[in-house]
């Protein structure tokens, strides 16, 4: 299969890191859903790595490959070594964020900050690249504040090119370090699509995924039909995981694909949720990750009610979502039930 002469090997599908949400029974519960989808990590710091030891962070099940570590920080040293423990623990890449606008880790200079600092991104891409034999990798924005990012974006990406990054994904707008939020920084200043593109015309030895504002499948086969290498989706693939995830293997990759419903995915999780529960974990640590599966669908309501107000109590197993099942089936029939008479009545 390829697209626009592409081979499918070459192109890209990825779930974008996100804090507080891509955590590992995140992941796990995607790659259920997609096998070819690469997953990245929640941004973890180098220095919690290196001086804080806390190598737990690392920890993943090892069904979530192909897997990307995401690192924040700005001390090429620091990430370097902190590239070769994330290596030596089997990931399959690693990704420098240069992307983040919040507060704390403009604080802690890393993320969009960053932009502004194309050297200093470069040395550490450099010294990452030899410390690892994998790939690292490099997540962006288009610019920062003031800059023109029809001038700094090529500047930028030249010098992480020359200092070894395989590959970019360039978040298609400026970020706003002063005057508006984080959130807001999601929705504003307006999305620049074509300047990523000429950039994929600009840089043709540099594997770009786009990213920002993606929500449909339809728009990510747009973005592959128009030569991009690769595309990342963010909050859509998280809160309606089914609708855009359940595509990739089949229509992208031409793979079979892992379930046919839902349902099935539910029932594939319930030994991950017992065996997490064994250990001493709690039911809402996973299923927080579950409510958007059957978006849009009959019952979905019910669905969300039933995990968001029980799976945090004392006791709760993994027979709740057998149980949110059987309510959402009820819901179902009552809604046809009501529908048919209320057509008969007609």
């Amino acid at each position: 299969m390829t697209i626009n002469g592409v081979q499918n090997s070459d192109l890209v599908f990825a779930v974008a890191p996100m804090m507080d949400w891509t955590d590992r029974h995140c992941r796990y519960f995607h790659r259920l859903i997609s096998r070819r989808a690469l997953l990245y990590t929640e941004m973890i710091t180098s220095a919690a790595l290196v001086k804080g030891n806390a190598h737990y962070l690392l920890d993943y099940n090892s069904s979530e490959h192909p897997l990307v570590v995401q690192l924040g920080g700005s001390d090429p040293g620091e990430l370097a070594e902190a590239s070769a423990l994330c290596e030596e623990k089997g990931y399959d890449e690693i990704n420098l964020n240069v992307g983040c606008p919040s507060n704390r880790v403009k604080a802690g200079c890393f993320g969009a900050v960053l932009m502004a600092m194309p050297d200093l991104v470069a040395s550490c891409v450099k010294q990452m690249c030899q410390a690892v034999s994998i790939d690292v990798t490099v997540k962006c924005r288009i610019g920062i504040d003031d800059q023109d990012p029809n001038l700094s974006l090529p500047n930028f990406l030249s010098r992480i090119s020359d200092s070894g990054a395989s590959k970019v994904i360039i978040h298609a707008r400026k970020a706003w370090l002063d005057g508006i939020s984080p959130k807001q920084n999601r929705e504003l200043p307006l999305l620049d699509y074509e300047l990523v593109q000429r950039m994929v015309e600009k840089f043709p030895d540099l594997h770009i995924s786009v990213n920002g504002g993606i929500s449909t499948f339809e728009h990510v086969k747009y973005f592959f039909d128009v030569n991009f290498r690769g595309v990342m989706v963010g909050r859509s693939a998280y809160n309606d995981p089914w609708v855009i995830l359940s595509k990739v293997d089949n229509d992208l990759f031409g793979d079979k694909c892992n379930f046919k419903s839902r349902n099935e995915v539910v029932f594939a999780m319930l030994p991950y949720i017992e065996s997490h529960l064994a250990d001493g974990g709690k039911l809402n640590q996973i299923t927080r990750h579950m409510l958007g599966l059957f978006k849009g669908q009959l019952g979905a309501k019910t669905w969300r009610r039933i995990l968001s107000n029980e799976a945090h109590l004392p006791g709760a197993d993994h027979t709740l979502l057998l149980k949110a099942l059987d309510c959402m089936s009820e819901h179902k029939i009552d809604r046809l039930v009501s529908e048919g008479i209320s057509s008969s009545l007609q």
